[in-house]
């Protein structure tokens, strides 16, 4: 919803802009200038990627939401359920949790969390580590080393689509005064025509320059970097497990544990002390 707001405001204020100035729509509709321009920035995307990169940014466009994906409740809904399986652990063992790590889809504590459960890279990052843990042959400091080596990877992978997609934005004003020097050059082999034709016709090509600024700035760019809001997100959120994890084998009990992990969030989403201690007893859900 927030993508198609902006965008809608780009357009208004761009066009309704022009038009309250006095301005005419008719010149700016320029099919032509368009082809292009997006068959130029499209081209240069091809060509500046491998296949993987084009795969993973198709992907990724089709899973951009209309709302923020980790949002406090997710977070207070994965604190909770690392405290469960933490608690779960010191109660009963190690040992206790096999079967919720081997078997997420069927674990009782995973399905009372379905926003946590539904996503897989986080599902599998808890699974993962947890069974690193029940095996008990690593240290809290080389489990710390591989958590951040593949938060690192995830990170590194999952810029790939952005970086692709925000070049495309940012060589889209070039490509748009291309096709307005190609323009320049048609009506330059009209010198004979009247001063009325030849001024439509500079006009017409000026409009290539104005096209790629604004779909470059005001559509292509913004994409990229909501692309990136989301991927920080997804670090956050695994960061979050990561200090849990690591203070839970350090010796800490599981509700000083959860604390570690509410205190690796942002601010803006950070749920209260008794918030999130309200919500992982279950006392009251998360608002």
């Amino acid at each position: 919803m927030l993508i198609a707001i902006g965008f809608l405001v780009v357009i208004f204020s761009v066009f309704g802009g022009f038009s309250m100035a006095g301005g005419q729509l008719g010149p700016l509709w320029q099919p032509l200038e368009i082809v292009m321009i997006g068959g130029a920035g499209v081209g240069a995307f091809i060509a500046a990627n491998n296949g993987k990169a084009i795969k993973a940014t198709f992907n990724v466009t089709k899973k951009l939401k209309a709302t923020t994906k980790y949002n406090k409740a997710v977070y207070m809904d994965l604190m909770a359920l690392l405290y469960k399986l933490l608690n779960k652990m010191r109660r009963d063992g190690m040992l206790a949790v096999e079967r919720d790590v081997e078997e997420p889809q069927e674990s009782v504590l995973f399905q009372e969390h379905p926003a946590i459960l539904g996503d897989d890279m986080l599902r599998n990052f808890i699974t993962d580590y947890l069974r690193l843990m029940i095996s008990g042959n690593m240290n809290p400091h080389e489990l710390d080393e591989l958590m951040l080596h593949e938060i690192e990877s995830f990170e590194i992978e999952a810029h790939v689509p952005a970086d692709a997609i925000a070049k495309v934005g940012d060589a889209m004003p070039a490509f748009g005064i291309v096709a307005a020097v190609l323009g320049v050059v048609k009506a330059l082999t009209y010198a004979d025509a009247s001063a009325d034709v030849m001024g439509e016709m500079i006009a017409h090509a000026l409009i290539g320059t104005f096209l790629g600024i604004l779909l470059g700035y005001g559509f292509i760019s913004p994409l990229a970097t909501r692309i990136e809001r989301q991927i920080a997100e997804g670090l956050k959120s695994l960061q979050c497990v990561r200090v849990t994890l690591i203070a839970s084998m350090n010796g800490y009990a599981p509700q000083l544990a959860v604390e570690f992990g509410r205190k690796a969030l942002d601010l803006v989403e950070r749920p209260s002390f008794n918030e999130l201690e309200d919500h992982v007893r279950g006392n009251k859900p998360a608002e």
